[in-house]
C-alpha cells in the first residue's frame, strides 16, 4: 500500500484507490508450512488455479480445500470453487472469502514468470 500515515483514514482511502498492480500483492495469503520452508517465504499473492484451504470463518466452510476459481481485486476477495451459500430464491451462489482466511496449499506453477519467481526465492533471500 506504500503509505507511510498511521492515521486509520488515509489507510482506508490509500486501499481504496490503490491501482490494480498494487492491489494483486494486497490479496495475498500464507503458505503451508511445507511450501513456506521450500520456497523460503511466508505468503505470495492469490491466483486463479491455486489450491486453497480455508483456516478461519464459519466452521462450516473451516478445513475446506479447493481451488481457487477468481481473484476478485475490486473487493480484495477470493472466489473458491464449490464454496456457495444459497439465495433466498433458493439458488446457489458463490461466497467470497478473505484471503487471510485461507493458506496456499499447492501453487499454480503454469505461468513460466511466477515459476522464475519464486525458484529465485527458493535459493535464498
Amino acid at each position: 500500500m506504500n503509505t507511510t500515515s498511521h492515521k486509520a483514514r488515509k489507510q482506508r482511502k490509500a486501499k481504496g484507490e490503490a491501482p490494480l498492480h498494487k492491489r494483486r500483492r494486497m490479496v495475498s495469503a500464507h503458505l503451508d508450512s511445507a511450501l513456506m520452508r521450500e520456497y523460503n517465504t511466508r505468503s505470495v499473492p492469490v491466483r486463479k488455479g491455486d489450491t486453497v484451504k480455508i483456516v478461519r470463518g464459519p466452521s462450516d466452510l473451516k478445513g475446506a480445500e479447493n481451488k481457487v476459481a477468481a481473484v476478485d481485486l475490486k473487493d480484495y476477495k477470493i472466489i473458491i470453487e464449490n464454496i456457495t451459500v444459497p439465495k433466498a430464491d433458493g439458488t446457489q451462489t458463490e461466497r467470497p472469502v478473505d484471503p487471510s482466511n485461507v493458506i496456499i496449499t499447492k501453487l499454480d506453477l503454469s505461468d513460466s514468470w511466477r515459476k522464475r519467481k519464486l525458484e529465485s526465492l527458493k535459493g535464498g533471500a
